[in-house]
């Protein structure tokens, strides 16, 4: 057994202190994205199966138009947090007001593209015609709230990147309470159905984008930073988000097959998965709440050009993914017979859910060290090896996803081949962990 370097147990200790420290806020702030999706899905889920089927291809074109550049929280963590750790504040906040400029210039240009385009994107989704008119008029209506979300994911990464998850964890619960309000209020007090599920997500994401920039911009002001766009800046933050945009778009085209695949089953199957899409959505953001921690210690180690710190932080946090993805999956085998009543009262719904969830649940502990993983190289700034990996990942899930509905596998096939693709992503990211080649020091990668 290998020995640790002296005095590495005292770092380790430090070490779980600050992954603590960061972790358990980051929790809370990380699992309102799913439980937003989750409420949604939880209220519209009563107003029948058709409403929640369409809610199901509507909130996968959503996420996938967010997710897509959720590099504006990644990156810019990544970036602050070096400078942080080379001692820079001044240039670490100008750094993330760069990032935020981006958010919203992309938020504008995705609601030009998703408004006109949502009867297509519904369509070729495979809804069917019962749930295709929820699906727009959800999309449509959510599509507003975009740019407020591309907001909060660069004011959120400008904050971890300066090791305050506190801030993001009392934003997010705000949100979280307010959208759970809005919705049953326009969705039944004011009888507006989905449409006001929709309305009640916009109206709390604008809330959330709001109190972020009040933070951040105190911030600003109090170091010296400003808050100008600035065009060379945009650029240079667009350009080291391009390798974290292809390893996005490769793992939201994974989720996007998966929800296509589903679709094209029947209604019972993809009112189903969206129901076990929401709670493994719940489950990786709970487990990445490591992760982001992971972006934060990394970025900030490699900043100080402390090499050594940086290894014996990924080694203690991915020991926190493996017992965190086994706490994760006997907590989903022993509270089913309590949430799964809460998204559904159709019984074949409920058929169909049971086995797949009892997939997630198996392969939790996996999804564990994926995360922390991934959390570990983006704090590195491993876009470029992230990129690689994910396209690898997408080529060998992409054949077997869709040949499960021919070979009559339903969706439990199917989520046994999201488990296969988890594992594809385990072994690429702990080959380049172990390499070392990720451990790059200094104020900028």
């Amino acid at each position: 057994m290998t020995q640790l370097p002296a005095g590495a147990k005292e770092r380790l200790r430090r070490h779980d202190r600050e992954i603590v420290a960061l972790a358990v806020p980051a929790f809370g702030a990380l699992v309102a994205e799913p439980l937003f999706v989750m409420v949604d899905s939880a209220i519209v889920g009563h107003l029948g199966t058709p409403q929640l089927a369409g809610l199901g291809v509507a909130a996968a074109l959503l996420m996938t138009a967010v997710s897509v550049f959720v590099f504006l929280a990644y990156a810019t963590t990544a970036a602050v947090a070096r400078r942080v750790g080379a001692g820079d504040l001044q240039s670490a906040i100008r750094q993330g007001m760069d990032g935020i400029w981006l958010a919203l210039l992309l938020g504008v240009a995705v609601i030009a593209v998703t408004l006109p385009t949502a009867p297509w994107l519904v369509e070729a989704f495979g809804a069917s015609e019962t749930a295709a008119p929820h699906a727009i008029t959800y999309l449509r209506i959510s599509s507003l709230g975009i740019p407020a979300m591309l907001i909060v994911l660069a004011a959120t990464g400008v904050l971890r990147g300066l090791q305050d998850t506190r801030t993001p964890l009392y934003v997010a619960v705000g949100g979280f309470a307010a959208n759970a309000v809005l919705n049953a209020g326009l969705v039944y007090g004011a009888g507006f159905g989905i449409a006001g599920s929709a309305w009640g997500t916009v109206i709390a994401q604008c809330g959330m984008a709001v109190a972020y920039l009040v933070v951040v911009i105190r911030g600003a002001r109090k170091h010296g930073s400003s808050l100008r766009p600035d065009a060379a800046g945009i650029r240079a933050s667009a350009q080291a988000g391009v390798p974290l945009l292809v390893r996005t778009l490769s793992l939201r085209a994974v989720l996007m097959i998966a929800t296509a695949v589903a679709a094209r089953m029947g209604d019972e199957d993809i009112a189903a998965h969206q129901i076990v899409l929401s709670l493994w959505s719940l489950m990786a953001f709970a487990l990445d709440a490591i992760a982001i921690a992971g972006q934060a210690i990394i970025g900030r180690y490699l900043g100080a050009g402390d090499a050594e710190g940086a290894k014996l932080a990924c080694r203690r946090m991915v020991q926190w993914g493996v017992v965190s993805g086994v706490v994760l999956g006997i907590l989903i085998v022993a509270a089913r017979p309590l949430f799964i009543p809460l998204f559904t009262g159709d019984q074949a719904v409920r058929d169909t859910l049971l086995p797949a969830l009892l997939v997630v649940a198996v392969s939790q502990p996996i999804a564990g060290v994926v995360f922390v993983l991934d959390g570990v190289l983006m704090g590195a700034g491993d876009g470029p090896y992230l990129a690689a990996a994910m396209l690898l990942t997408l080529a060998v899930f992409a054949p077997v996803a869709l040949l499960v509905p021919s070979l009559g596998g339903g969706l439990t096939a199917l989520w046994w081949a999201m488990t296969l693709m988890m594992t594809v992503r385990l072994l690429t990211l702990w080959w380049r962990a172990r390499s070392g080649r990720w451990i790059v020091t200094g104020a900028a990668r």
